[in-house]
């Protein structure tokens, strides 16, 4: 009897197809892409993107959204700049960042879950919030001059490959974070409560679900991963700015629903997000290989997958309700 692909996971398959496709397009054009540099650098350059994206992806399995990401991950690099030029500890100035980020991703849930308010609405506002609170901390953009960034970060906890070479930390959170957000929506008890919150939320409550308490949850993680990425994106930029990451939210989306993540919630995978993420990497990359194509191709590349892979879903759902 031939092995069929779940329907579930015929997105991922096709998401990890286009990243093989694209990946093995810029090998056979530019002679350097398929180096281990340019690899490396895939996963560091969009490691505060794919720990961003993967609180998105909790949310939206979830079946809400989240419109604050970008503003919190500004929001987080310029407290955590401006908390280290005070002479703050960097260690400490980190832990305030995701404290904060996890309280207000929290707040917003606690908001959507006890006056049933639209995820929609209460995140752009919580957009508008964390970006004008950005401003409020420092109205430019600050460098961060520290040995624990200098040294610690950027030399000790890199992973050296070779004497030219070395796996550099960002990265190394990315794949952190990817494997332990992938265990805990598979394996725990939470991430089982997600994803039959977001199939069915009132199948959920006739099961005895603590519904209320896993809908907090998954914005309190969201915004702890949001603030994480801030974090994570200081590392690589080395500064704060509470102007920069405007739409990275929808970024985010982006790279949830290219991975297979069903906008509707309750189907979606983690490392399809990674795989996303990877895609959008991908894309930017082969357009700085070819040096004389507009940066703007790389927004309507991506839209072109969005409608594709939406595309796709429904064909899926609505082949599996007539099945």
């Amino acid at each position: 009897m031939k092995a069929r692909l779940p329907q579930q996971q015929i997105p991922v398959a096709a998401s990890l197809a286009v990243l093989l496709l694209l990946y093995g397009g810029g090998c056979a054009l530019f002679p350097h892409f398929g180096s281990l540099r340019v690899l490396i650098n895939l996963f560091g350059d969009n490691a505060f993107l794919g720990i961003a994206a993967v609180g998105t992806t909790f949310v939206i399995l979830s079946g809400g959204i989240d419109l604050s990401v970008g503003s919190v991950v500004a929001f987080t690099g310029i407290l955590v700049a401006r908390l280290v030029a005070q002479g703050v500890a960097p260690p400490a100035a980190l832990a305030i960042a995701l404290l904060l980020g996890a309280l207000f991703g929290g707040l917003m849930g606690l908001l959507i879950q006890a006056f049933d308010l639209p995820p929609f609405l209460v995140t752009l506002g919580g957009m508008f919030l964390a970006r004008g609170l950005g401003f409020m901390v420092h109205a430019e953009s600050i460098a961060i001059t520290h040995p624990f960034y200098d040294g610690f970060i950027a030399q000790t906890l890199a992973i050296r490959v070779s004497s030219r070479l070395s796996i550099p930390f960002t990265a190394v959170c990315l794949v952190a974070v990817v494997a332990g957000a992938t265990a805990l929506a598979r394996w725990t008890p939470f991430g089982r409560n997600v994803y039959a919150l977001g199939s069915n939320e009132a199948s959920a409550r006739l099961m005895g679900l603590p519904v209320a308490r896993t809908k907090v949850g998954v914005y309190a993680l969201a915004g702890f991963l949001s603030a994480l990425g801030g974090c994570v994106a200081t590392f690589y930029m080395q500064s704060g700015n509470p102007a920069s990451f405007v739409g990275l939210e929808l970024d985010a989306i982006a790279a949830a629903v290219i991975g297979g993540t069903i906008l509707r919630g309750g189907v979606g995978f983690i490392p399809g997000t990674l795989v996303g993420v990877l895609i959008l990497g991908l894309i930017q990359t082969l357009i700085t290989f070819q040096g004389d194509l507009n940066t703007w191709w790389t927004r309507i590349i991506i839209g072109a997958l969005l409608f594709l892979f939406i595309l796709l879903q429904e064909m899926i759902s609505r082949f599996a309700r007539r099945s």
